[in-house]
């Protein structure tokens, strides 16, 4: 069985333990969009707006319920439970951030663009040893799955822009790789 990494409580997409194909990987992002999906519905919304109605519908209760509904063998498990741990732990500030980039509030967006930012965000902020290219993929993969026809404009631009402050030194290393080439 996979262990957190004790400095900071996430776990290694490389342990053994957990299938790590990144086939795994982008299963345990899709139960994590609906999972996400699901918690912005209810207790993430009875948070902002009735309190009386929080409770019952938390990450973990949808993370267990979910791994005891589906077959998830071929889910990077450890990812997968990350992802649900941490990113409601983390939404407020990753709503803030990514709100600098955005025309509209962030509770104007369906909220499967919500989970898609909220995945991709986090990704870029912490999952270090994935490249900020693959991230922004992996996003419009989710919206292909998921969203709406032309959201992946949306999600891109807005994960592009928060990958260019996030990701500083990687961004112009890409940038200019990128104009290398074409010159």
């Amino acid at each position: 069985m996979t262990i957190p990494n004790p400095q900071n409580n996430q776990f290694d997409i490389n342990e053994t333990g957990y299938k790590t194909s990144h086939t795994a990987v982008r299963k345990a992002r899709r139960f994590a969009v609906q999972g996400l999906y699901e918690w912005l519905m209810t207790d993430y919304r009875f948070a902002k707006q009735r309190r009386d109605l929080l409770g019952g519908n938390e990450p973990h209760t949808i993370a267990a319920r979910t791994r005891a509904d589906n077959a998830m063998h071929t889910v990077h498990l450890g990812y997968y439970h990350e992802l649900m741990r941490e990113i409601p732990t983390q939404a407020g500030e990753l709503i803030v951030e990514i709100a600098r980039y955005l025309d509209r509030s962030f509770d104007k967006l369906d909220t499967i663009e919500k989970a898609i930012l909220l995945i991709g965000a986090y990704e870029l902020k912490h999952s270090l040893h994935i490249p900020y290219k693959v991230v922004l993929d992996e996003a419009m993969q989710l919206n292909t799955h998921f969203g709406a026809t032309d959201a992946h404009k949306f999600i891109n631009a807005i994960l592009d822009r928060y990958a260019k402050d996030m990701r500083e030194a990687e961004y112009r290393a890409n940038k200019a790789e990128k104009k290398a080439k074409n010159e």
